[in-house]
């Protein structure tokens, strides 16, 4: 069975496994997952991930981050979907709770934060955002 946004399943399996307070969780790899995951590692939202290629497809682990008990991701929301697409030019990148969270944007040079898009001039479409 093939999935309708696997973008979306990524998000949720993270926001899921903290609620939990899971130490870690896995699901189908893709390059573009790999790209989000590797801005929240940047960011600080994520310990890191480890992408195992032994099985018949990919998966990825993600090591979830925590802070005094507390899951460092507040708040995950998926942006763009595929039902409904959110292109936003450069001026229109979105500030997340006055500039504590990340928006996680689309580019023509890679996946990077709202904030480094607007600072390289170029806008996207908005994947996800994270407080």
């Amino acid at each position: 069975m093939s999935m309708s946004d696997p973008i979306a399943d990524l998000l949720t399996r993270v926001r899921n496994a903290q609620l939990v307070q899971k130490v870690s969780v896995d699901c189908p790899a893709s390059k573009i997952k790999l790209a989000i995951l590797d801005v929240l590692k940047q960011e600080g939202y994520i310990n890191g991930y480890q992408v195992s290629d032994d099985l018949v497809k990919p998966v990825v682990t993600v090591d979830l981050k925590y802070f005094e008990g507390k899951a460092v991701i507040e708040e995950l929301h998926r942006g763009s979907r595929p039902g409904l697409r959110q292109y936003v030019a450069n001026e229109n990148l979105p500030e997340v709770r006055a500039g504590l969270g990340v928006a996680i944007v689309s580019t023509n040079q890679g996946v990077m934060t709202g904030k480094a898009a607007s600072q390289a001039g170029i806008g996207g479409e908005v994947l996800c955002t994270v407080f």
